[in-house]
């Protein structure tokens, strides 16, 4: 069977693959320690589970809105006010199975046939690959270690061309941990609106914030910036919500009414008890995040110090989310090769850099255990002072 064009390039995700390959040495009976999760480790709080219950007893089971609830929307608009001072009315919202959907969706609204869009790299795995689905191409614009991994207005700027339609935006980023402050959105914004490029503003880890540093939209700078955003959000890190499958995206209103009409016919709406669920979780109490956020970071000051204190390896300290991305040129090897021997000598599970653009480095995840984090940096420590 011949296959489409557009999807004979797909690659499968390096995170998925080598965290099933990790659970299948852990069902086997082998003692691994996984750095690949891309979720917190934390459960649903309660009141959002008990949510979930009270939908199903009373048979909110159907068919919704395929763009989703009103009433959830109407939750994620005034979202969108308290948090990001961002004015999205209803029918500027979508509401998808996960903000991957959102992302997927709106790309392939906006984007025809030869579309650039540029992505600064490192990069989470699948904004190259949703580009190449849609037949844009991904236009890679590599950032600097000394600059937190952050691109440059100047950088933006120079990738543009005539048939540049988009740029992706990951702020607090997967893999990096970067957060771009306001005066760094300011400049990328002002060189979008002077070229009428549109922005995906990928805000999915937001409420993940370490040292003081903020969180800024930038569809809430000016009239003209908002005018050109997509902003992008859900339910899986915040509100441990993963499995949820819950996701939105504020943006344009024309374009908005054509991601709905997309969804219409492609998955029609997002599951009703996990739409029911995220009302709860908008509207009840936020501690749990903060509570959550205050673990991350402990774990993250244990690991960013433990890696300072290794040799072949160096590590800078993620300002959000929950990663940390680690240079490991010194030891000669890729990416590839030390999350390969990791896994086969010390079982130890972490992803390469391979699928986030730069194979300099390893990604590991601390949204596991303190008690696993330093199994597993113990192992690693003893594998790299082995190599010559």
């Amino acid at each position: 069977m011949k296959l489409a064009r557009r999807v004979a390039q797909l690659s499968s995700s390096p995170t998925l693959a080598i965290t099933s390959k990790a659970n299948q040495l852990k069902a086997s009976g082998v003692d691994v320690v996984s750095f690949g999760a891309g979720e917190p480790d934390f459960d649903t709080p309660e009141f959002i589970k008990q949510a979930a219950v009270e939908a199903l007893k009373k048979g909110q089971t159907k068919y919704t809105p395929s763009s989703g609830l009103p009433l959830l929307k109407n939750a994620i608009a005034k979202k969108f006010q308290q948090d990001n001072g961002l004015t999205y009315q209803p029918d500027q919202i979508v509401v998808s199975a996960g903000a991957k959907h959102s992302l997927y969706n709106i790309i392939q609204v906006i984007c025809d046939q030869g579309d650039e869009v540029i992505i600064p790299a490192p990069y989470w795995v699948s904004y190259p690959e949703m580009v190449q689905v849609a037949e844009g191409v991904p236009v890679i614009v590599a950032t600097a270690e000394t600059n937190l991994f952050k691109m440059t207005a100047k950088q933006f700027e120079a990738a543009i061309t005539q048939k540049t339609k988009v740029l992706v935006l990951n702020s607090p980023s997967n893999p990096t941990g970067c957060v771009y402050t306001r005066p760094e959105l300011e400049a990328i914004a002002e060189v979008a609106v002077k070229h009428q490029i549109a922005v995906i503003s990928d805000e999915i880890y937001e409420k993940l914030l370490y040292d003081g540093v903020q969180h800024i939209s930038i569809a809430g700078l000016n009239s003209k910036i908002y005018d050109l955003t997509f902003t992008v959000n859900g339910m899986s890190k915040a509100y441990a919500m993963t499995g949820w499958r819950i996701g939105y995206l504020g943006g344009p209103k024309e374009a908005v009414s054509k991601i709905s009409n997309l969804q219409d016919h492609s998955t029609s709406n997002p599951n009703s008890i996990a739409q029911m669920a995220s009302i709860a979780a908008l509207g009840g109490d936020q501690s749990f995040i903060n509570d959550m956020r205050k673990e991350f970071d402990k774990r993250r000051l244990y690991m960013y110090e433990r890696f300072a204190r290794m040799k072949n390896i160096t590590a800078v300290k993620p300002q959000g989310a929950f990663y940390m991305f680690c240079n490991i040129s010194p030891t000669g090897l890729s990416g590839t090769d030390i999350a390969k021997r990791l896994l086969d000598d010390v079982q130890v599970a972490v992803i390469p850099g391979s699928g986030f653009g730069d194979d300099r480095y390893i990604r590991l995840s601390f949204a596991t255990s303190l008690e696993q984090i330093t199994k597993g940096l113990d192992r690693i420590e003893q594998w790299l002072n082995k190599l010559p």
